[in-house]
């Protein structure tokens, strides 16, 4: 059985990425024929074929082609997080998801939400309420984001990664603050925000039944099912490594679809070394089938989800040193082996074109970046570590313009005191040079009003050795920042 770090993936785009959409100009496109397509594919036998994606990548050309003629659903990789929707107390900010909801009704996709109550990416303020509040908080927050979404979600992950590879409860502040049946209110909540939406329990490494965590997580359901608690659905991560598919994946997806709930795999990726070997590459296309056909073996499995596209939108490589091309598509956004093997088991059949001849200068121009204007006066930033394992930790930096003039573009500046490194970034650009670290602003965060607090405000994932020390000096657009 697979074990991965007990470090949560964050949907992020490594900065690489920019280089391929200059040079690119043609992507590989799939025949319109009868199932040859995984969204025709899958919906053949009433299954819906997915993809996490970001809103940031969704002018990209080759990237959006892929997603719009192979997916019939989408899972938005960060933008529903609470750190980019609930970024101040009460002060919601639902625009990037929005562009993803907007992108996926134009292309009639089915859209899963993710997530609600999480202990990771979460806005720094929450770890400062008082304990006697954050129900309310937690209750406040489902209940404002799904009824704003009320209507346009198919599956909500109400809850995630709760558990740890024991099988007891994670110790985190919903955990400690409000106890055992934080989970049991959040799913309560999320009933009564949307009636209409099912609701999901997701998590990664419960894709073996004879693991502690997956028996951990049935006995919950199970309790739950049996208590009236609205639960619908189990979302099954499935990151694997090549080769490491569970053999008993299929009949524990059925254990958990006879409690009478649906059963889904969410975030499916197998990583491998890289570069990457005929070899491994071979045992990728049996794992994807091998998937294929699990789900397709339980009439409750409805949705298989890649958590990307392909290897330049994984999270895989800035996160597990050496690994990568755990995907369907390759560094080109090229199909490999998995992806004719995955459109096989599913009941399709792969006709893949010669690519159509470049013309004029062929490359995707470069966006424009947002002008740094206004705002180059005072500023206040708070730098907050919000989770802390062995070698790596995750933080988040809330940004607020403490000037009366309103920034447009932005660039935050600071050092790193111990040599720490960043290895994933979301909401936001990042360069960083030994203890040096840029970070500016995305296509839809540049601005910060007057007085404001930068709404999706960036986080991240890094690594640390011996001392995890905060930085203590940060510039603005040039300005010295009080530290808050």
């Amino acid at each position: 059985m697979f074990r991965h770090f007990d470090r949560k993936k964050f949907f992020v785009i490594p900065l690489a990425f920019l280089l391929l959409s200059l040079s690119l100009s043609a992507v590989v496109l799939h025949s319109a024929s009868a199932a040859s397509s995984l969204a025709q594919a899958g919906a053949a036998s009433g299954r819906t074929i997915g993809a996490a994606i970001a809103a940031n990548l969704l002018g990209n050309n080759p990237y959006t082609t892929i997603v719009q003629t192979q997916f019939d659903g989408v899972t938005p990789g960060n933008e529903m997080k609470w750190q980019t929707t609930e970024p101040s107390q009460g002060s919601f900010n639902f625009g990037p998801a929005d562009q993803i909801v907007s992108f996926a009704q134009s292309h009639n996709m089915k859209i899963r939400g993710h997530t609600l109550v999480w202990y990771n990416q979460l806005a720094g303020w929450v770890n400062n309420v008082p304990a006697s509040q954050i129900l309310s908080v937690m209750n406040n927050h489902i209940t404002a984001e799904m009824t704003h979404f009320k209507g346009n979600i198919w599956y909500w992950d109400v809850v995630n990664e709760a558990f740890n590879e024991d099988g007891t409860r994670r110790s985190d502040i919903f955990q400690n603050d409000i106890g055992n049946a934080y989970i049991a209110d959040a799913f309560t909540t999320a009933r009564a925000a949307d009636p209409n939406a099912k609701l999901c329990y997701n998590d990664y490494n419960i894709e073996d039944m004879n693991s502690a965590k997956s028996q951990a997580v049935y006995s919950m359901v199970q309790s739950f099912k049996a208590s009236g608690v609205p639960i619908d659905c189990v979302g099954f991560q499935s990151h694997f490594i090549v080769g490491q598919v569970p053999a008993d994946f299929q009949a524990t997806l059925q254990k958990f679809a006879n409690l009478g709930i649906d059963v889904q795999i969410t975030e499916l990726d197998d990583r491998m070394p890289t570069p990457a070997s005929s070899a491994n590459l071979n045992q990728q296309a049996t794992d994807y089938a091998n998937v294929a056909k699990a789900c397709l073996g339980v009439s409750r499995c409805n949705d298989i989800t890649t958590w990307g596209v392909g290897e330049p939108d994984s999270w895989v490589p800035g996160t597990f040193s050496g690994q990568g091309q755990a995907l369907l598509y390759d560094s080109n956004y090229q199909p490999k082996p998995a992806y004719t093997s995955f459109l096989n088991a599913l009941g399709g059949s792969a006709v893949i074109p010669t690519p159509t001849p470049t013309t004029g200068g062929g490359s995707t121009p470069t966006p424009t970046p947002t002008p740094i204007t206004g705002g180059s006066g005072s500023c206040s930033v708070h730098y907050v570590v919000s989770n802390q394992w062995n070698s790596g930790f995750g933080a988040s930096i809330s940004i607020t313009n403490t000037s009366s003039t309103a920034i447009n573009g932005w660039s935050l500046k600071f050092n790193f005191p111990n040599g720490q490194t960043i290895t994933q970034l979301w909401n936001g650009t990042v360069t960083q040079s030994g203890s040096s670290v840029t970070i500016t602003n995305t296509s839809y965060n540049g601005s910060i009003p007057a007085g404001g607090t930068l709404n999706s405000s960036p986080g991240f994932n890094g690594s640390w050795s011996g001392t995890n020390s905060s930085p203590t000096a940060f510039t603005l657009n040039g300005a010295t920042c009080t530290v808050a």
